[in-house]
């Protein structure tokens, strides 16, 4: 039985084990020190300040999403879980709780695809991440 439901603190080492697993298999463009950075930040910085929601499937956590208003901050699904249609049931499960918009790396043609295919369109592009790394970001909304 797969099922969604809140992540909360005590969660925070999982979806962090999923995180790194996610990006080692579609972040490619991201070395070794960019990933490090990122992950000491996320339990302290990056997860606090959404609302993360879980996807489980027979009691396993497959992927998470984390929402910060109409914003889909986060969307990872577990490398040995992609492909199953957990990112999916992520997303329609945000937009069900009013989420229209969402930010990709531009290199990250998967990921664009994948929102694309549900509904979403680019509005927007910067050169440059949040923390200022090299890193275009595309800006996509319903």
């Amino acid at each position: 039985m797969v099922w969604i439901d809140d992540c909360c603190e005590s969660d925070y080492l999982r979806l962090a084990g999923i995180w790194e697993r996610s990006v080692r298999a579609t972040h490619t463009f991201l070395s070794e020190d960019d990933i490090a950075e990122i992950r000491e930040a996320l339990i302290p910085l990056y997860f606090p300040n959404v609302k993360l929601y879980g996807v489980f499937d027979n009691g396993a956590l497959c992927g998470f999403v984390g929402m910060a208003g109409r914003m889909i901050e986060m969307l990872f699904v577990d490398d040995c879980c992609r492909g199953k249609g957990y990112g999916s049931l992520l997303v329609e499960y945000a937009v069900a709780l009013g989420a229209d918009c969402v930010d990709v790396n531009e290199q990250n043609p998967l990921a664009l695809g994948f929102y694309e295919s549900k509904g979403f369109h680019i509005v927007g592009r910067d050169d440059r991440d949040e923390a200022g790394r090299p890193f275009p970001i595309l800006h996509l909304s319903l």
